[in-house]
């Protein structure tokens, strides 16, 4: 045998000696990480060493519990401990999507709706205005019921609007200038503090009015207003300018008199009447074509009769 024979023998035999070896190892190997692989668990770290005294591994979710117990082994597909009971109330889940994705906590009994403004507090809805001031507003009607003419109208009306005025005679016009009644008068509208020591009580519908000089005075906040003669009041005096109008009627300072005996009661103006001067507290209103002085709902025509300037009482339909 050659030498060149014998060393290719011993370099084979050498060859498979270390496959030998290698293929033990792997063996060994793979026999000491098969359990391990079996249980789902990988060595972490370095080699899988336990922490601490609570014999737990860390890295593959297989735990040790119970400071050395038996191992038990946590489904493959769950990464993640599971919470239970008390724990998991307390403590809400997090989505890992950062603020936007967390559930805001609701507060017991609370929406968010606080309905402000919804508790009965009305404000602005006070009823201011609505508590029966009536500031100068006592008997604003002054005497507005006109009754009917005496007799019947000679004219046509005059037309305007869907409304007929009546009036005896015919319109001219002239420009409303208010007159004083004398000494003591005062205007529709006028307050004052105090009134006469001389005026008397006159109480019609539940209003007790005082009555001084042919002026009438009705109760108001502070004081007392001038107002129109109130309809159904009586007197026992008239100032003397009155006039005398329609025969048993007197007239003084816009308003109107029927006398009766020793008295003399208040009545609403007749259609027809013709008299010279109206107090302040008109209004001079255009109806159309024409222009009429109006007190409240009582409409005065200007005419001018025995070459003078007058107003007509107009009876409205």
């Amino acid at each position: 045998m050659s030498l060149n024979h014998v060393s290719s023998a011993g370099g084979w035999s050498l060859v498979r000696r270390i496959s030998s070896v290698v293929v033990l190892s792997a063996s060994l190997i793979a026999s000491s990480i098969t359990p391990a692989l079996a249980r789902g668990g990988r060595t972490g770290g370095g080699g899988g060493g336990p922490r601490g005294g609570g014999g737990q591994m860390h890295g593959g979710g297989a735990r040790m519990q119970g400071g050395g117990g038996a191992a038990r082994a946590a489904p493959q597909a769950r990464p993640a401990p599971s919470m239970t009971g008390a724990a998991h109330q307390a403590r809400p889940a997090a989505t890992g999507g950062g603020a936007a994705n967390r559930t805001p906590a609701t507060r017991s009994g609370r929406t968010g709706d606080v309905n402000r403004g919804s508790g009965n507090v009305n404000s602005g809805n006070r009823n201011v205005g609505n508590r029966n001031v009536n500031v100068n507003n006592v008997n604003v009607r002054r005497n507005t019921v006109v009754r009917p003419a005496a007799r019947p109208y000679g004219r046509a009306p005059y037309a305007y609007g869907g409304r007929r005025y009546y009036a005896h005679n015919a319109y001219r016009y002239h420009a409303y200038r208010p007159y004083g009644f004398g000494v003591g008068f005062r205007p529709f509208g006028a307050f004052v503090a105090t009134v006469a020591a001389t005026a008397v009580i006159v109480s019609v519908a539940n209003t007790q009015y005082r009555y001084n000089q042919g002026v009438w005075y009705a109760p108001a906040s502070g004081g007392y207003t001038v107002v129109a003669a109130p309809v159904g009041g009586v007197v026992t005096t008239l100032p003397p300018q009155a006039t005398v109008v329609n025969n048993n009627n007197y007239y003084y300072g816009g308003s109107y008199y029927e006398k009766s005996g020793s008295e003399y009661k208040v009545v609403a103006p007749q259609a027809g009447t013709v008299v010279e001067q109206l107090p302040e507290g008109g209004e001079e209103v255009t109806i159309g074509e024409q222009k009429y002085v109006k007190f409240g709902e009582t409409y005065y025509q200007p005419i001018e009769q025995d070459g003078k300037q007058k107003y007509e009482v107009v009876e409205v339909k």
